[in-house]
Protein backbone atom coordinates (compact mmCIF):
# COMPACT_ATOMS: atom_id res chain seq x y z
CA UNK A 1 0.00 0.00 0.00
CA UNK A 2 1.20 3.48 -0.79
CA UNK A 3 1.84 5.30 2.22
CA UNK A 4 2.98 8.97 2.75
CA UNK A 5 6.43 8.03 3.54
CA UNK A 6 6.99 7.07 0.05
CA UNK A 7 5.67 10.04 -1.51
CA UNK A 8 8.00 10.97 -4.08
CA UNK A 9 10.27 14.36 -3.32
CA UNK A 10 9.73 17.06 -5.43
CA UNK A 11 11.47 19.96 -4.33
CA UNK A 12 10.39 23.38 -5.53
CA UNK A 13 7.78 23.81 -7.82
CA UNK A 14 9.26 24.84 -11.55
CA UNK A 15 9.28 27.72 -12.77
CA UNK A 16 9.15 27.71 -16.23
CA UNK A 17 5.72 26.96 -17.60
CA UNK A 18 4.08 26.70 -14.47
CA UNK A 19 0.99 28.61 -12.90
CA UNK A 20 1.48 31.93 -10.92
CA UNK A 21 0.69 31.21 -7.69
CA UNK A 22 -2.86 32.04 -6.21
CA UNK A 23 -1.34 35.34 -4.81
CA UNK A 24 -0.22 36.75 -7.68
CA UNK A 25 -3.30 35.24 -9.81
CA UNK A 26 -5.64 37.44 -7.52
CA UNK A 27 -3.58 40.63 -7.15
CA UNK A 28 -4.45 39.98 -10.85
CA UNK A 29 -7.76 39.60 -10.96
CA UNK A 30 -8.17 43.31 -8.27
CA UNK A 31 -5.87 45.12 -10.52
CA UNK A 32 -7.76 44.94 -13.91
CA UNK A 33 -11.01 45.82 -15.29
CA UNK A 34 -12.76 43.06 -17.07
CA UNK A 35 -14.80 42.63 -20.15
CA UNK A 36 -16.38 39.84 -18.78
CA UNK A 37 -16.52 38.60 -15.20
CA UNK A 38 -17.90 35.07 -15.70
CA UNK A 39 -19.26 33.51 -12.25
CA UNK A 40 -19.30 29.67 -12.07
CA UNK A 41 -16.81 27.17 -12.92
CA UNK A 42 -19.23 24.20 -14.62
CA UNK A 43 -18.63 23.70 -17.90
CA UNK A 44 -21.14 26.50 -18.79
CA UNK A 45 -19.33 29.15 -17.76
CA UNK A 46 -16.16 27.58 -19.00
CA UNK A 47 -17.68 27.39 -22.74
CA UNK A 48 -18.41 30.92 -22.39
CA UNK A 49 -15.34 32.18 -20.91
CA UNK A 50 -13.19 29.26 -23.81
CA UNK A 51 -15.26 31.85 -26.88
CA UNK A 52 -15.31 35.25 -24.84
CA UNK A 53 -11.49 34.74 -24.59
CA UNK A 54 -10.81 33.65 -28.29
CA UNK A 55 -13.35 37.03 -29.73
CA UNK A 56 -10.68 39.23 -27.80
CA UNK A 57 -12.17 39.79 -24.81
CA UNK A 58 -10.29 40.07 -21.50
CA UNK A 59 -11.71 37.45 -19.12
CA UNK A 60 -12.13 36.47 -15.71
CA UNK A 61 -13.45 33.23 -14.38
CA UNK A 62 -14.58 32.35 -11.09
CA UNK A 63 -15.68 29.22 -9.04
CA UNK A 64 -16.06 28.83 -5.10
CA UNK A 65 -15.24 24.97 -5.50
CA UNK A 66 -13.50 23.90 -8.57
CA UNK A 67 -13.29 23.65 -11.93
CA UNK A 68 -16.26 21.33 -12.32
CA UNK A 69 -16.53 20.19 -9.11
CA UNK A 70 -20.24 19.74 -8.63
CA UNK A 71 -22.68 19.01 -11.69
CA UNK A 72 -20.33 18.94 -14.59
CA UNK A 73 -18.25 16.32 -13.18
CA UNK A 74 -21.54 14.34 -11.81
CA UNK A 75 -22.91 13.57 -15.42
CA UNK A 76 -23.71 10.27 -17.28
CA UNK A 77 -20.49 11.01 -18.96
CA UNK A 78 -21.98 10.79 -22.21
CA UNK A 79 -22.01 12.75 -25.63
CA UNK A 80 -25.05 11.85 -27.05
CA UNK A 81 -28.04 12.90 -29.46
CA UNK A 82 -30.60 12.29 -27.22
CA UNK A 83 -32.46 8.88 -28.03
CA UNK A 84 -35.42 9.36 -26.40
CA UNK A 85 -36.28 13.04 -27.94
CA UNK A 86 -37.13 11.26 -31.24
CA UNK A 87 -40.23 10.17 -29.16
CA UNK A 88 -41.33 13.70 -28.65
CA UNK A 89 -40.46 14.41 -32.53
CA UNK A 90 -37.76 16.45 -31.51
CA UNK A 91 -35.94 15.59 -34.59
CA UNK A 92 -34.26 19.18 -34.98
CA UNK A 93 -33.01 19.27 -31.57
CA UNK A 94 -31.71 15.11 -32.16
CA UNK A 95 -29.72 16.05 -35.59
CA UNK A 96 -28.27 19.43 -33.51
CA UNK A 97 -26.83 17.19 -30.80
CA UNK A 98 -25.54 14.78 -33.20
CA UNK A 99 -23.62 17.66 -34.72
CA UNK A 100 -22.16 19.14 -32.11
CA UNK A 101 -21.55 15.33 -30.62
CA UNK A 102 -19.44 14.05 -33.49
CA UNK A 103 -17.62 17.99 -33.72
CA UNK A 104 -16.71 17.16 -30.23
CA UNK A 105 -15.52 13.86 -30.41
CA UNK A 106 -13.84 13.95 -33.92
CA UNK A 107 -12.42 17.33 -34.22
CA UNK A 108 -12.36 19.38 -31.27
CA UNK A 109 -11.48 16.53 -28.57
CA UNK A 110 -10.73 13.22 -29.87
CA UNK A 111 -7.99 12.25 -27.40
CA UNK A 112 -11.10 12.90 -24.46
CA UNK A 113 -13.99 11.26 -26.40
CA UNK A 114 -14.43 7.15 -27.54
CA UNK A 115 -17.31 5.77 -29.40
CA UNK A 116 -19.27 3.76 -27.86
CA UNK A 117 -21.85 1.21 -28.76
CA UNK A 118 -25.59 0.60 -26.91
CA UNK A 119 -27.50 -2.17 -27.04
CA UNK A 120 -31.40 -1.54 -25.85
CA UNK A 121 -33.06 -5.05 -24.85
CA UNK A 122 -36.43 -5.21 -25.99
CA UNK A 123 -37.69 -7.70 -23.22
CA UNK A 124 -41.18 -9.44 -23.61
CA UNK A 125 -44.25 -7.23 -21.66
CA UNK A 126 -41.78 -4.19 -22.01
CA UNK A 127 -42.42 -0.86 -22.72
CA UNK A 128 -41.50 -0.32 -25.93
CA UNK A 129 -41.84 -2.96 -28.80
CA UNK A 130 -39.17 -4.58 -31.50
CA UNK A 131 -40.39 -3.35 -34.45
CA UNK A 132 -40.41 0.15 -33.11
CA UNK A 133 -37.33 0.59 -31.41
CA UNK A 134 -35.77 -0.90 -34.53
CA UNK A 135 -36.99 1.97 -36.47
CA UNK A 136 -36.12 4.45 -34.20
CA UNK A 137 -32.70 3.45 -33.56
CA UNK A 138 -32.34 3.74 -37.94
CA UNK A 139 -33.83 6.89 -37.70
CA UNK A 140 -31.31 8.33 -34.73
CA UNK A 141 -28.49 6.60 -36.86
CA UNK A 142 -30.15 8.85 -39.76
CA UNK A 143 -29.73 12.15 -38.00
CA UNK A 144 -26.23 11.28 -37.59
CA UNK A 145 -25.28 10.87 -41.19
CA UNK A 146 -24.93 7.12 -40.29
CA UNK A 147 -21.61 8.08 -38.47
CA UNK A 148 -21.65 5.53 -36.18
CA UNK A 149 -23.05 2.72 -38.79
CA UNK A 150 -26.50 1.80 -39.34
CA UNK A 151 -29.06 1.63 -36.13
CA UNK A 152 -30.57 -2.15 -36.20
CA UNK A 153 -31.20 -5.04 -34.58
CA UNK A 154 -28.91 -8.08 -33.10
CA UNK A 155 -30.04 -11.52 -32.12
CA UNK A 156 -29.83 -12.07 -28.36
CA UNK A 157 -27.47 -14.58 -28.39
CA UNK A 158 -24.50 -12.21 -30.38
CA UNK A 159 -25.67 -9.63 -27.43
CA UNK A 160 -24.81 -11.95 -24.87
CA UNK A 161 -21.64 -12.89 -26.42
CA UNK A 162 -20.24 -8.89 -26.08
CA UNK A 163 -22.39 -8.07 -22.75
CA UNK A 164 -21.43 -11.55 -20.77
CA UNK A 165 -24.23 -10.07 -17.84
CA UNK A 166 -26.93 -9.42 -19.83
CA UNK A 167 -30.06 -11.11 -19.07
CA UNK A 168 -31.71 -13.52 -21.36
CA UNK A 169 -35.07 -14.60 -19.56
CA UNK A 170 -38.02 -13.14 -21.82
CA UNK A 171 -35.15 -11.19 -24.11
CA UNK A 172 -36.62 -10.70 -27.88
CA UNK A 173 -34.26 -8.42 -29.25
CA UNK A 174 -31.63 -5.71 -29.10
CA UNK A 175 -31.48 -2.71 -30.91
CA UNK A 176 -28.34 -1.31 -31.25
CA UNK A 177 -26.65 2.31 -31.64
CA UNK A 178 -23.87 4.41 -31.52
CA UNK A 179 -22.76 7.77 -29.33
CA UNK A 180 -19.96 8.80 -27.37
CA UNK A 181 -18.20 9.21 -23.98
CA UNK A 182 -16.34 10.83 -22.25
CA UNK A 183 -14.69 11.83 -18.47
CA UNK A 184 -16.06 15.14 -17.62
CA UNK A 185 -14.07 16.31 -15.44
CA UNK A 186 -11.26 16.01 -17.67
CA UNK A 187 -12.99 17.30 -20.69
CA UNK A 188 -14.05 20.56 -18.38
CA UNK A 189 -10.35 21.51 -17.10
CA UNK A 190 -9.33 20.86 -20.89
CA UNK A 191 -11.62 23.64 -21.78
CA UNK A 192 -10.19 25.74 -18.99
CA UNK A 193 -6.91 25.40 -20.30
CA UNK A 194 -8.14 26.55 -23.76
CA UNK A 195 -9.51 29.49 -21.90
CA UNK A 196 -6.62 30.18 -19.99
CA UNK A 197 -4.33 29.35 -23.70
CA UNK A 198 -6.84 32.38 -25.08
CA UNK A 199 -6.26 35.34 -22.57
CA UNK A 200 -8.66 34.25 -19.52
CA UNK A 201 -7.69 34.52 -16.24
CA UNK A 202 -8.99 32.11 -13.94
CA UNK A 203 -9.34 30.95 -10.17
CA UNK A 204 -11.02 28.13 -8.16
CA UNK A 205 -11.85 28.23 -4.89
CA UNK A 206 -13.23 31.49 -4.78
CA UNK A 207 -16.27 32.59 -3.70
CA UNK A 208 -18.89 35.15 -4.23
CA UNK A 209 -19.61 37.54 -1.28
CA UNK A 210 -21.30 40.37 -2.63
CA UNK A 211 -21.87 41.88 -6.18
CA UNK A 212 -20.20 45.39 -7.40
CA UNK A 213 -22.86 47.88 -8.34
CA UNK A 214 -22.27 51.58 -10.42
CA UNK A 215 -25.13 53.49 -10.55
CA UNK A 216 -27.52 50.65 -10.55
CA UNK A 217 -25.55 48.06 -13.03
CA UNK A 218 -23.99 45.40 -12.17
CA UNK A 219 -19.85 46.11 -12.39
CA UNK A 220 -18.06 42.76 -10.45
CA UNK A 221 -18.12 40.90 -7.26
CA UNK A 222 -16.56 40.56 -4.16
CA UNK A 223 -14.90 37.65 -3.53
CA UNK A 224 -12.90 35.63 -0.75
CA UNK A 225 -10.22 32.69 -1.66
CA UNK A 226 -11.61 29.96 0.66
CA UNK A 227 -8.56 28.18 0.90
CA UNK A 228 -6.60 31.71 2.24
CA UNK A 229 -9.66 33.57 3.57
CA UNK A 230 -7.89 36.41 1.65
CA UNK A 231 -10.72 39.04 0.29
CA UNK A 232 -10.47 40.79 -2.98
CA UNK A 233 -13.07 42.22 -5.66
CA UNK A 234 -13.42 42.01 -9.64
CA UNK A 235 -14.35 44.82 -11.97
CA UNK A 236 -15.96 44.06 -15.18
CA UNK A 237 -18.19 46.07 -17.64
CA UNK A 238 -20.10 42.69 -17.67
CA UNK A 239 -21.47 39.63 -15.60
CA UNK A 240 -22.23 36.80 -16.08
CA UNK A 241 -24.33 34.01 -13.64
CA UNK A 242 -23.39 30.91 -14.68
CA UNK A 243 -23.68 28.94 -11.26
CA UNK A 244 -25.66 26.03 -11.97
CA UNK A 245 -27.96 24.76 -9.27
CA UNK A 246 -27.11 28.27 -7.55
CA UNK A 247 -27.92 30.53 -9.90
CA UNK A 248 -30.55 31.90 -8.67
CA UNK A 249 -29.06 32.21 -5.08
CA UNK A 250 -26.67 35.12 -7.16
CA UNK A 251 -29.86 36.67 -8.82
CA UNK A 252 -30.66 37.24 -5.38
CA UNK A 253 -27.66 39.17 -4.84
CA UNK A 254 -28.64 41.37 -7.78
CA UNK A 255 -32.10 41.98 -6.87
CA UNK A 256 -33.36 40.40 -3.54
CA UNK A 257 -37.13 40.47 -4.69
CA UNK A 258 -36.32 37.76 -7.85
CA UNK A 259 -38.42 35.19 -8.27
CA UNK A 260 -36.94 31.62 -8.52
CA UNK A 261 -36.06 31.00 -12.23
CA UNK A 262 -35.87 27.19 -12.27
CA UNK A 263 -35.78 23.73 -10.24
CA UNK A 264 -33.51 20.93 -9.35
CA UNK A 265 -33.84 17.68 -10.36
CA UNK A 266 -31.10 14.99 -8.85
CA UNK A 267 -29.48 12.14 -10.58
CA UNK A 268 -27.78 9.77 -8.90
CA UNK A 269 -24.47 7.47 -10.02
CA UNK A 270 -23.52 4.49 -8.72
CA UNK A 271 -19.82 2.83 -10.20
CA UNK A 272 -18.97 -0.74 -9.58
CA UNK A 273 -16.08 -3.14 -10.34
CA UNK A 274 -16.85 -5.33 -13.16
CA UNK A 275 -17.06 -9.35 -13.15
CA UNK A 276 -16.68 -9.57 -16.89
CA UNK A 277 -15.32 -7.66 -20.03
CA UNK A 278 -18.32 -5.23 -21.44
CA UNK A 279 -18.23 -4.73 -24.87
CA UNK A 280 -20.97 -2.59 -25.33
CA UNK A 281 -23.24 -0.62 -23.08
CA UNK A 282 -26.68 -0.57 -22.49
CA UNK A 283 -29.52 1.98 -22.64
CA UNK A 284 -32.77 -0.21 -21.19
CA UNK A 285 -35.95 1.06 -21.43
CA UNK A 286 -37.52 1.50 -17.52
CA UNK A 287 -40.80 3.15 -18.98
CA UNK A 288 -42.01 5.37 -21.84
CA UNK A 289 -39.53 8.27 -20.99
CA UNK A 290 -36.83 7.00 -18.74
CA UNK A 291 -34.29 5.15 -19.70
CA UNK A 292 -31.56 3.08 -17.31
CA UNK A 293 -27.77 2.75 -18.53
CA UNK A 294 -24.80 0.44 -17.68
CA UNK A 295 -21.65 1.70 -19.44
CA UNK A 296 -18.17 0.41 -19.53
CA UNK A 297 -16.57 3.67 -18.28
CA UNK A 298 -12.96 3.81 -16.34
CA UNK A 299 -12.42 -0.31 -16.57
CA UNK A 300 -15.50 0.04 -14.56
CA UNK A 301 -19.36 -0.28 -14.69
CA UNK A 302 -21.39 3.27 -14.45
CA UNK A 303 -24.98 2.67 -13.63
CA UNK A 304 -27.39 5.22 -13.26
CA UNK A 305 -29.49 7.92 -13.62
CA UNK A 306 -32.14 8.72 -11.27
CA UNK A 307 -34.51 12.06 -11.72
CA UNK A 308 -36.52 13.33 -9.12
CA UNK A 309 -37.58 16.60 -8.01
CA UNK A 310 -34.68 18.38 -5.24
CA UNK A 311 -35.54 20.99 -3.20
CA UNK A 312 -32.18 21.00 -0.62
CA UNK A 313 -29.35 22.91 -0.22
CA UNK A 314 -27.29 21.95 -3.65
CA UNK A 315 -24.09 21.72 -1.64
CA UNK A 316 -25.54 19.00 0.41
CA UNK A 317 -26.80 16.95 -2.73
CA UNK A 318 -25.83 13.16 -1.90
CA UNK A 319 -26.69 9.46 -3.04
CA UNK A 320 -28.81 7.97 -0.23
CA UNK A 321 -29.91 4.22 0.69
CA UNK A 322 -33.25 5.06 -2.01
CA UNK A 323 -31.07 5.68 -4.94
CA UNK A 324 -28.71 2.95 -4.63
CA UNK A 325 -31.80 0.85 -4.39
CA UNK A 326 -33.67 2.12 -7.10
CA UNK A 327 -30.36 1.98 -9.25
CA UNK A 328 -29.80 -1.65 -8.82
CA UNK A 329 -33.48 -2.41 -8.94
CA UNK A 330 -33.70 -0.50 -12.38
CA UNK A 331 -30.47 -1.96 -13.87
CA UNK A 332 -31.48 -5.63 -12.81
CA UNK A 333 -34.20 -5.47 -15.82
CA UNK A 334 -31.44 -6.30 -17.78
CA UNK A 335 -28.44 -7.34 -15.84
CA UNK A 336 -27.34 -10.77 -14.00
CA UNK A 337 -27.58 -10.23 -10.13
CA UNK A 338 -23.53 -11.20 -9.79
CA UNK A 339 -22.70 -7.98 -11.46
CA UNK A 340 -25.00 -5.97 -9.06
CA UNK A 341 -24.18 -6.56 -5.37
CA UNK A 342 -23.06 -3.82 -3.40
CA UNK A 343 -20.12 -5.21 -2.49
CA UNK A 344 -18.88 -4.25 -6.27
CA UNK A 345 -19.80 -0.46 -5.71
CA UNK A 346 -16.75 1.60 -5.26
CA UNK A 347 -18.22 4.94 -5.30
CA UNK A 348 -21.80 6.68 -5.49
CA UNK A 349 -22.38 10.36 -6.55
CA UNK A 350 -25.08 12.89 -7.63
CA UNK A 351 -25.48 15.52 -9.55
CA UNK A 352 -28.23 18.27 -9.96
CA UNK A 353 -29.71 19.30 -13.40
CA UNK A 354 -31.02 22.44 -13.57
CA UNK A 355 -34.28 22.63 -15.25
CA UNK A 356 -36.43 25.83 -16.54
CA UNK A 357 -38.98 26.28 -14.05
CA UNK A 358 -42.71 25.08 -13.94
CA UNK A 359 -44.75 22.35 -13.18
CA UNK A 360 -44.33 18.65 -14.33
CA UNK A 361 -42.49 15.16 -14.10
CA UNK A 362 -38.55 16.39 -14.28
CA UNK A 363 -38.06 13.65 -16.64
CA UNK A 364 -40.25 14.73 -19.43
CA UNK A 365 -39.42 18.15 -18.64
CA UNK A 366 -36.80 19.27 -21.30
CA UNK A 367 -33.17 20.24 -20.86
CA UNK A 368 -32.92 23.47 -22.41
CA UNK A 369 -30.42 26.51 -21.92
CA UNK A 370 -32.32 29.26 -20.37
CA UNK A 371 -30.65 32.99 -20.28
CA UNK A 372 -31.91 36.05 -18.40
CA UNK A 373 -30.87 39.07 -17.60
CA UNK A 374 -31.35 40.79 -14.25
CA UNK A 375 -32.18 44.08 -13.14
CA UNK A 376 -28.89 45.06 -12.40
CA UNK A 377 -27.88 43.93 -16.24
CA UNK A 378 -26.30 40.58 -14.76
CA UNK A 379 -26.82 37.80 -17.67
CA UNK A 380 -27.85 34.43 -15.93
CA UNK A 381 -27.63 30.94 -17.80
CA UNK A 382 -28.55 27.55 -16.42
CA UNK A 383 -29.33 24.49 -17.75
CA UNK A 384 -28.53 22.50 -21.06
CA UNK A 385 -26.63 19.24 -21.93
CA UNK A 386 -23.28 18.29 -22.04
CA UNK A 387 -23.32 17.24 -25.58
CA UNK A 388 -23.97 20.75 -26.52
CA UNK A 389 -21.42 22.96 -24.32
CA UNK A 390 -19.93 24.48 -27.78
CA UNK A 391 -22.98 25.66 -28.76
CA UNK A 392 -24.21 26.84 -25.63
CA UNK A 393 -21.15 29.12 -25.24
CA UNK A 394 -21.33 30.15 -28.46
CA UNK A 395 -25.46 31.14 -28.00
CA UNK A 396 -24.68 33.13 -24.90
CA UNK A 397 -21.62 35.42 -26.66
CA UNK A 398 -24.40 35.75 -29.16
CA UNK A 399 -26.86 37.11 -26.70
CA UNK A 400 -24.02 39.35 -25.37
CA UNK A 401 -23.48 41.03 -28.80
CA UNK A 402 -27.01 41.95 -28.74
CA UNK A 403 -27.14 43.70 -25.73
CA UNK A 404 -27.84 47.59 -26.37
CA UNK A 405 -24.99 50.14 -26.08
CA UNK A 406 -22.33 47.83 -27.94
CA UNK A 407 -21.18 46.49 -24.20
CA UNK A 408 -18.18 44.68 -25.77
CA UNK A 409 -16.30 47.00 -27.39
CA UNK A 410 -14.95 47.59 -30.66
CA UNK A 411 -12.50 44.98 -30.80
CA UNK A 412 -14.54 42.21 -30.77
CA UNK A 413 -14.79 39.94 -32.55
CA UNK A 414 -18.38 38.25 -32.99
CA UNK A 415 -18.72 34.61 -32.34
CA UNK A 416 -19.83 34.24 -35.71
CA UNK A 417 -16.16 35.05 -36.96
CA UNK A 418 -14.34 32.24 -35.06
CA UNK A 419 -12.93 29.03 -36.19
CA UNK A 420 -16.02 26.45 -35.70
CA UNK A 421 -14.07 23.46 -34.19
CA UNK A 422 -11.45 24.87 -32.51
CA UNK A 423 -9.56 21.79 -30.80
CA UNK A 424 -8.41 21.39 -26.74
CA UNK A 425 -5.00 21.34 -25.64
CA UNK A 426 -3.08 17.80 -26.29
CA UNK A 427 -5.54 16.63 -29.64
CA UNK A 428 -3.85 13.72 -30.86
CA UNK A 429 -4.69 9.87 -32.10
CA UNK A 430 -4.83 8.36 -28.52
CA UNK A 431 -3.47 5.37 -29.83
CA UNK A 432 -0.56 7.05 -31.64
CA UNK A 433 0.24 9.18 -28.07
CA UNK A 434 0.01 5.09 -26.36
CA UNK A 435 2.41 3.99 -28.66
CA UNK A 436 4.88 6.49 -28.51
CA UNK A 437 4.75 6.88 -24.90
CA UNK A 438 5.40 2.42 -24.79
CA UNK A 439 8.44 2.88 -27.59
CA UNK A 440 10.03 6.20 -25.93
CA UNK A 441 10.14 5.30 -22.49
CA UNK A 442 13.70 6.29 -20.41
CA UNK A 443 16.38 3.77 -21.28
CA UNK A 444 17.38 2.79 -18.11
CA UNK A 445 14.67 1.16 -16.30
CA UNK A 446 11.76 -0.09 -16.73
CA UNK A 447 9.05 1.13 -19.54
CA UNK A 448 5.67 2.49 -18.74
CA UNK A 449 2.98 0.11 -18.51
CA UNK A 450 0.86 -0.46 -21.03
CA UNK A 451 -2.07 0.42 -19.13
CA UNK A 452 -0.56 3.96 -17.94
CA UNK A 453 0.17 4.58 -21.22
CA UNK A 454 -3.24 4.07 -22.60
CA UNK A 455 -4.68 6.03 -19.44
CA UNK A 456 -2.50 9.01 -20.12
CA UNK A 457 -3.06 9.36 -23.97
CA UNK A 458 -6.91 9.18 -23.53
CA UNK A 459 -6.74 11.37 -20.84
CA UNK A 460 -4.48 14.20 -21.89
CA UNK A 461 -3.55 13.03 -25.30
CA UNK A 462 -0.03 14.74 -26.10
CA UNK A 463 0.35 16.62 -23.21
CA UNK A 464 0.64 13.10 -21.84
CA UNK A 465 4.28 13.61 -23.00
CA UNK A 466 5.04 16.18 -20.75
CA UNK A 467 3.83 14.01 -17.51
CA UNK A 468 6.19 11.51 -19.12
CA UNK A 469 9.10 13.57 -19.39
CA UNK A 470 8.57 14.55 -15.59
CA UNK A 471 8.27 11.03 -14.96
CA UNK A 472 11.61 10.32 -17.00
CA UNK A 473 13.13 12.84 -15.07
CA UNK A 474 12.49 12.07 -11.38
CA UNK A 475 11.97 8.05 -11.15
CA UNK A 476 10.02 8.37 -7.87
CA UNK A 477 7.09 10.42 -10.00
CA UNK A 478 7.12 6.73 -12.64
CA UNK A 479 5.88 5.28 -9.68
CA UNK A 480 1.71 3.94 -9.30
CA UNK A 481 -0.03 6.03 -6.65
CA UNK A 482 -1.96 2.76 -6.46
CA UNK A 483 -0.77 -1.01 -7.74
CA UNK A 484 -4.98 -1.19 -8.61
CA UNK A 485 -4.82 2.04 -10.55
CA UNK A 486 -3.20 3.28 -13.99
CA UNK A 487 -2.04 6.53 -12.42
CA UNK A 488 1.43 7.72 -11.34
CA UNK A 489 2.78 10.14 -8.98
CA UNK A 490 4.06 12.30 -12.25
CA UNK A 491 0.38 13.14 -12.58
CA UNK A 492 -0.18 14.68 -8.95
CA UNK A 493 2.52 17.21 -9.58
CA UNK A 494 1.20 17.52 -12.99
CA UNK A 495 -1.99 18.49 -11.63
CA UNK A 496 -0.20 20.44 -9.08
CA UNK A 497 1.72 22.64 -10.96
CA UNK A 498 -0.53 23.06 -14.29
CA UNK A 499 -4.32 22.39 -13.72
CA UNK A 500 -4.86 24.02 -11.09
CA UNK A 501 -5.24 21.38 -8.42
CA UNK A 502 -5.04 22.42 -4.52
CA UNK A 503 -7.23 19.76 -2.23
CA UNK A 504 -6.42 16.07 -2.42
CA UNK A 505 -9.79 15.85 -4.36
CA UNK A 506 -9.32 17.64 -6.84
CA UNK A 507 -6.35 15.38 -7.61
CA UNK A 508 -8.09 11.96 -6.83
CA UNK A 509 -11.75 12.99 -7.62
CA UNK A 510 -11.24 15.19 -10.67
CA UNK A 511 -7.71 15.21 -11.85
CA UNK A 512 -7.38 11.39 -11.74
CA UNK A 513 -10.27 8.48 -11.73
CA UNK A 514 -9.03 7.07 -7.93
CA UNK A 515 -11.80 8.17 -6.09
CA UNK A 516 -13.91 6.44 -8.37
CA UNK A 517 -12.38 3.47 -8.35
CA UNK A 518 -12.57 3.47 -4.22
CA UNK A 519 -8.49 3.65 -3.88
CA UNK A 520 -8.26 6.93 -2.35
CA UNK A 521 -7.03 5.72 0.39
CA UNK A 522 -6.30 7.62 3.53
CA UNK A 523 -2.48 6.95 3.15
CA UNK A 524 -2.71 7.91 -0.45
CA UNK A 525 -5.05 11.29 0.29
CA UNK A 526 -2.41 12.38 2.92
CA UNK A 527 0.37 11.76 0.30
CA UNK A 528 -1.23 13.57 -2.38
CA UNK A 529 -1.86 16.46 0.29
CA UNK A 530 1.73 16.29 1.20
CA UNK A 531 2.65 16.85 -2.24
CA UNK A 532 0.60 19.52 -3.11
CA UNK A 533 1.95 21.59 -0.30
CA UNK A 534 5.43 21.45 -1.80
Amino acid sequence: MTTPQTVPALGARPAAGSLPTRAETREQLAKATYDLLVIGGGILGISTAWHAAQAGLRVALVDAGDFAGATSSASSKLLHGGLRYLQTGAVKLVAENHFERRAVSRQVAPHLSNPLTFYLPVYKGGPHGAAKLGAGVFAYSALSAFGDGVGHLLSPAKAAQDVPELRTDNLKAVAVYGDDQMNDARMALMTVRAAVDAGAVVLNHAEVTGLRFTRGRVTGAELRDRLSGEEFGVTARLVLNATGPWVDHLRKMEDPNAAPSIRLSKGAHLVLKRTAPWKAALATPIDKYRITFALPWEDMLLLGTTDEEYEGDPAEVAVNDKDITQILDEAAFSIRDQQLDRSLITYAFAGLRVLPGGPGDTSKAKRETVVTEGRGGMLSVAGGKWTTFRHIGRTIMKKLESLPGHPLGEDYEPVSALPKRLPLPGIANPNAVAHRLLVDGPAPGPRMAADTAKHLATHYGSLSFEIARMANENPELARRIHPDAPEIWAQVAYARDHEWAETADDVLRRRTTLTIRGLATDEIRAGVESMLRK
